[in-house]
């Protein structure tokens, strides 16, 4: 039985900021329980809902150094969904009224965390074979446990694993302050170890200690050994590709399953979706005062709002794409200047444009369930969600190039007749805008055509059994 540890800042249903928590959350679940006992290990932050810090079970406490100072740490434990997760107490560090605050305190908080979760394994009595560590907010997790080995015969043999979600986020801080938050000795802090331009860098340590390294895709994991996608650290990636792989996150099938939705109007399935599907458009049309007209193409957005996700490449063509013979409907937050251009283009274009300026879980899933066609057009994108859920819900996405989406749509050939969405290359307002009205003609002259393309994507697997099957297979090479 291989015994693997997941330490993650946040995991649902417990705490989600992102997509993080619902790897962090679901995956352990997916395992196959006769061979791996996975547990998690989680902050138990004071903004967590009362429901879930009622069911938290105290198991013990101890005290232990960081730095100069002597921190309280108590552990928690619930079990959910039959996994166990383990809470680290400290209400000095998770008392914010949000999981993540300023980038200072966070750089502190998380060191406390990392350190922790290694000191609290003898009190649980769990000795991991593997420590899955996730993002920046764990890298200093390999760092600690390498320190350790030096004075303590437990922690030695106990491998690390890297998964980055998203590269862009490090955790940097000036050298100095960081060595004296960790206690770590000089040594650590050198350029082909922590360091990082002159500044100490979690994620970097993390990437330089950890055995095995992962992304969450595989073109991601070939993206950031560029500049353009390495965010200073394609050296790096490159110096340690041999240990760099890509995985596919996965989305939950139970919660996103067009046959028993509880939030749309209508429940379909890749047999009935020609009959079926259409009846969530007119309702939604209804719900948003959008021109009633089953027949017309609608396209959704559900996404944060950013530059990341290319709006401004959105921005540049919509009035343009608003003169097509086409529905569009946004849901999400972020940048005041995109809220707020949305805004503008729902009061300029009423009936056709309907801008969603919040998040809603039901509404999110009603856009999926309704539209013809999901835009995401991103600058980079290490796996993303949405595109999965749309294809889950026969919504043909239309996708950049990039990461995750390359390696899950797969673009239309209307010679051969095969593919699940449309895609376009080159980070450009007008290859998008050709793209989408490519899929337009389709929609509307090859209808036969555009339903075989709904059915295969229907068909894909994109559960959390496929991307834990590719977990196991690491976890036993290692």
């Amino acid at each position: 039985m291989k015994k693997i540890l997941f330490a993650a800042s946040e995991a649902v249903p417990f705490i989600k900021t992102g997509g993080l928590a619902d790897v962090a959350g679901t995956l352990p679940k997916n395992f196959d329980k006769e061979k791996y006992d996975v547990r998690v290990m989680l902050p138990k932050y004071m903004c967590m809902k009362e429901q879930w810090k009622e069911k938290l079970a105290y198991h013990s406490h101890f005290y232990m150094d960081l730095g100069w100072r002597t921190q309280y740490v108590g552990v928690l434990e619930t079990k959910y969904d039959g996994i166990t997760f383990y809470f680290i107490d400290n209400e000095y560090y998770f008392n914010g009224f949000t999981p993540y605050g300023d980038m200072y305190a966070d750089i502190e908080k998380f060191a406390f965390f990392s350190k922790a979760v290694l000191s609290a394994l003898p009190v649980i009595n769990f000795r991991p074979d593997i420590i899955h560590c996730h993002d920046w907010q764990t890298g200093l997790v390999p760092i600690f446990l390498d320190n350790f080995r030096y004075s303590n015969e437990y922690y030695r043999g106990i491998k690390t694993i890297m998964t980055i979600h998203n590269l862009k986020f490090q955790g940097t801080w000036d050298t100095k302050r960081v060595r004296d938050i960790t206690g770590l000795p000089q040594y650590y802090f050198a350029p082909d170890k922590l360091e990082a331009y002159k500044d100490a860098n979690y994620l970097k340590g993390g990437i330089v200690y950890a055995d095995r390294i992962t992304t969450v895709s595989n073109s991601y994991a070939e993206e950031i050994k560029m500049p353009f996608y390495g965010e200073k650290l394609d050296g790096l990636m490159r110096a340690r590709s041999n240990c760099l792989s890509g995985i596919v996150n996965g989305i939950d099938y139970e919660d996103f399953n067009p046959e028993t939705d509880q939030y749309i109007e209508k429940n379909y399935n890749v047999e009935s979706f020609r009959k079926e599907k259409v009846k969530n458009k007119a309702a939604l049309q209804r719900q948003l005062n959008l021109e009633e007209d089953p027949k017309k193409m609608m396209i959704g957005i559900v996404s944060r709002l950013t530059d990341q996700k290319g709006f401004d490449l959105v921005a540049y063509i919509m009035d343009e794409l608003c003169q097509d013979a086409v529905q569009i409907v946004v849901l999400g937050t972020g940048e005041e200047r995109y809220e707020n251009m949305f805004r503008h283009f729902e009061w300029k274009y009423q009936g056709k444009v309907s801008a969603n300026i919040f998040y809603s879980e039901e509404l999110s899933h009603r856009v999926y369930a309704s539209c013809d066609a999901f835009l995401m057009p991103s600058l980079f994108e290490p796996c993303g969600l949405s595109q999965l859920m749309s294809l889950r819900y026969g919504t043909v996405p239309i996708v950049r190039e990039t990461g995750g989406l390359k390696d899950t749509v797969e673009a239309y050939n209307e010679y051969e007749r095969t593919g699940t969405g449309f895609s376009f290359v080159n980070y450009n307002a007008h290859e998008m805008l050709g793209t989408i009205r490519y899929a337009e003609r389709i929609y509307y002259d090859k209808k036969r055509d555009w339903n075989k393309i709904v059915e295969r994507g229907m068909e894909m697997d994109f559960s959390w059994k496929n991307s834990a099957k590719q977990y196991e297979e690491l976890y036993d090479d290692m």
